[in-house]
């Protein structure tokens, strides 16, 4: 028996060597989360560490903890727009392909080990989610760049399939033990882990988003004690009452990170390096659970079902879900292949070993052998194939310099670091010609390891990290700027306005934002409000459109002359017929490759457009 002090020792060896571990797993090409359980293995009873360990309870209660945490890292780290843009793919992903992926793998099982058809089901349940962790490990630190759309889809449906595989595992188990009974009741258990799950993860994350930015702590470090607080309770909360914990805590950290919360950078921090450390904790533990010698009797069989998960089911699964939704071939080709199994599968697995279900004991080293196999393949080849498929992207450098608001506080601002691709609309232009809004300045430009303080004649150069202090409702108009193509860019709102400066010409305006106003390009907003309004006293607040574009006076100077100017685009339901009318003509104006607008029909195929 170890004593307390050896076995702090031993933890603080076992990190040292996870996180010396995930800085080799980048040069090797080879998934963390494999040398993590290397680690373990190890460092277990067969290993040269000769730590024993087989204490399942204890471990799926650390690996739900863990879990817990990484997904709600996950869901803190993910923008809303990314899954307003997936979320059909990938909930289809999450539900019914996580289903066709149970039912094939577990047909293969029960035919390849002997096992009865609900014990082959079980295991095939147990494997048949795509792991969060790995996934999240791989795309955000591997170094894999992809284009958004499938990154997207890969991260949402990883961190919303785990309540379908816990589900079909539980279901499983409960038919075994004879407990339930195939029918309403199996169906209400799959609503219950579902529907409350997503109401207790909507629900907590906006009471605790309340409960940030309005409770004052002296000490900043309690912020992000206090939001973990909240990913606990939220688990806790969920599970007690019949929903799924895992699905509630991503929910929740999704809802909260997409929300303005004071100390934002210091709790996106904190939980990145929490999310790292339960990674960690977690594969190497699982690690310490495994049996090399048994793994070894079962390699056959295992390899033979891995094979079918990963080269048959997974992809008639993804083929399938995602029927509907005209994805690219190489798209779906890409998803099917990176299925990966992780932590989720080993801690599902020790499920049937706690409910004594007969063949507990192969099921685990199975699932195991098949986590093992798909961390190693399928991890080590994504960039492999990303790039056979013509779909890997460079991924953009980590910037040398960062500089965050640490406000304890809600200020109107936030600081956004863009990295200039060689198609920004500000390559090669100087700070002074950028013709930013109102309220926006660049307050430092990382240039290699130069830290370059801007100037009116300093130059923006592709590869540059531009580091820009703005307020909050200015982000979309900047993002047209600085954005490297339409993704980044996104969409100008309708009925937003936006602050310009009377000076920025018509040119300028059409060159950074795309925004084409029919008139002299060396015309400034000033003069072509002027000109528009013949002449005379101009007052505040005074407006004109062109078309769907809206300019509007918000301040003059004490000469007299337009200072500011509000832009915005006027809602389809806000254009009258005049304005309409006025759009297809000569003074028009046309905003270029804007879905947010939706101009007539002629307009868009009219040749002066």
């Amino acid at each position: 028996m170890f004593s307390v002090e050896t076995l702090i020792l031993v933890g603080g060896v076992l990190l040292l060597l996870g996180i010396a571990s995930s800085k080799l797993s980048s040069r090797l090409g080879v998934p963390g989360l494999v040398l993590f359980l290397l680690l373990g293995m190890l460092a277990g009873s067969e290993g040269p560490g000769g730590i024993e360990f087989e204490n399942y309870p204890l471990a799926y209660g650390i690996g739900t903890l863990a879990l817990a945490l990484i997904l709600f890292d996950g869901g803190l780290s993910t923008p809303i727009s990314t899954v307003k843009a997936v979320w059909k793919p990938a909930l289809s992903l999450a539900t019914v392909g996580v289903l066709i992926t149970a039912v094939i793998t577990g047909l293969a099982a029960s035919w390849v080990l002997g096992l009865t058809l609900l014990q082959g089901l079980l295991l095939g349940g147990i494997v048949s989610s795509t792991d969060a962790a790995a996934v999240f490990s791989i795309l955000r630190n591997g170094g894999v760049g992809l284009p958004k759309r499938i990154g997207s889809i890969l991260e949402v449906e990883s961190g919303s399939n785990d309540p379908m595989a816990i589900f079909l595992t539980i279901g499983c188990i409960e038919l075994l033990t004879e407990r339930m009974t195939f029918g309403p009741a199996l169906f209400g258990l799959f609503l219950a882990q579902m529907v409350l799950g997503g109401l207790f993860g909507v629900g907590m994350g906006y009471l605790a988003t309340w409960v940030v930015n309005r409770i004052e702590l002296g000490a900043p470090g309690l912020y992000p004690v206090l939001v973990t607080t909240f990913c606990l309770l939220t688990f806790g909360l969920a599970a007690q009452f019949g929903g799924s914990g895992f699905l509630a805590v991503y929910i929740a950290g999704l809802v909260l990170g997409n929300q303005r919360i004071v100390f934002r950078g210091g709790i996106r921090v904190y939980h990145d390096a929490i999310a790292w450390l339960s990674q960690i904790m977690m594969f190497v533990m699982l690690g310490l659970l495994s049996f090399p010698s048994r793994l070894w009797d079962v390699a056959p069989q295992a390899l033979l079902v891995a094979l079918v998960l990963v080269l048959v089911a997974r992809p008639i699964s993804v083929w399938l879900s995602m029927l509907p939704f005209r994805a690219r071939w190489k798209e779906l080709t890409f998803i099917s292949w990176v299925g990966l199994k992780g932590a989720v599968p080993i801690t599902l697995a020790t499920f049937p070993l706690m409910q004594d279900v007969p063949s507990a004991k192969l099921i685990f080293d199975v699932v195991f052998f098949i986590v093992v196999v798909s961390a190693l393949v399928q991890g080590s080849t994504m960039a492999a194939v990303a790039g056979w498929l013509g779909l890997r992207q460079p991924t953009e450098p980590a910037p040398p310099v960062t500089l965050e608001i640490s406000s304890l506080r809600q200020v109107d601002g936030e600081i956004v670091d863009f990295t200039i691709r060689p198609n920004s609309r500000a390559v090669g232009r100087l700070v002074k010609d950028l013709a930013l809004p109102e309220g926006v300045v660049i307050a430092l430009i990382a240039r290699g390891d130069q830290v370059i303080p801007p100037q009116g004649r300093t130059e923006i150069l592709a590869g540059d990290h531009v580091i820009v202090v703005l307020r909050p409702g200015t982000r979309p108009l900047v993002n047209q700027v600085f954005g490297g193509d339409d993704d980044s860019r996104g969409e100008i709102p309708a009925a937003l306005e936006f602050p310009l400066r009377g000076s920025v010409t018509c040119a300028e305006l059409h060159e950074l934002y795309g925004i084409l106003i029919e008139a002299p390009p060396e015309e400034t907003l000033s003069q072509v409000m002027r000109r528009k309004l013949g002449g005379g006293t101009l007052k505040t607040g005074t407006a004109i459109s062109f078309g769907p574009l809206l300019l509007r006076i918000r301040s003059l100077d004490t000469e007299g002359n337009i200072e500011l100017v509000g832009m915005a685009f006027l809602a389809e339901s806000e254009i009258t017929q005049a304005e309409r009318q006025q759009a297809l003509k000569p003074g028009g104006a046309v905003k270029e490759d804007m879905p947010s607008v939706d101009l007539p029909s002629e307009t868009k195929d009219d040749p002066s457009s």
